[in-house]
């Protein structure tokens, strides 16, 4: 997935710097968010984020002849936040009557620690995926009513027209099925 979305940012970005504006639309899009919750771990002001993340794109929009090749995107766009919000608390500093020790930004190591944390739970996700995958339909069916949509058994048997020991059997074949294929 991951992949996927480097090559489809490679691509999207190298038809912006050829000219098509709905690319960039696109490469807006994509990033905004993931860029806002970056930001989030960095500053608690959000009108200030905003403002910093509009000027990066505005940067990329109006530079675009000038930037050359980019090899990943999304670190730039991470790295020129960075940079936009220090340069724009730096300025607020100097205005400001407060003591530069009295300011609190996030270290680098938190929002190190949060992205390691947030691929590792994507890495968890679709190894559930990849072993969920190779039950039988009726027992993903079952486990998923039960574990991730919080049914009760009574309910399963209702939604797939079983009886009650067969959805009782159908979760234990499936659940000794997952322990044999982690383990």
């Amino acid at each position: 997935m991951m992949e996927q979305t480097n090559h489809s940012t490679e691509t999207l970005l190298a038809s912006f710097q050829a000219g098509n504006m709905a690319a960039f639309s696109q490469l807006y899009n994509l990033h905004i968010n993931v860029l806002f919750n970056y930001g989030l771990k960095l500053t608690t002001d959000k009108e200030l984020l905003k403002d910093c993340i509009h000027d990066i794109f505005v940067k990329l929009y109006t530079k675009k002849d000038e930037l050359g090749i980019i090899d990943n995107l999304r670190s730039y766009l991470f790295i020129s936040l960075k940079n936009k919000l220090c340069d724009e608390l730096r300025k607020r500093m100097y205005m400001s009557d407060t003591a530069v020790e009295e300011v609190s930004m996030a270290t680098p190591t938190d929002v190190e620690d949060d992205y390691m944390e947030e691929e590792q739970r994507k890495n968890e996700f679709s190894l559930v995926r990849r072993l969920l995958d190779q039950l039988s339909p009726r027992q993903r069916e079952a486990l998923t009513l039960y574990y991730i949509e919080e049914k009760k058994y009574e309910d399963i048997c209702e939604i797939m027209n079983m009886n009650y020991q067969s959805v009782r059997n159908l979760m234990h074949r499936g659940l000794t099925k997952l322990r044999t294929l982690a383990s």
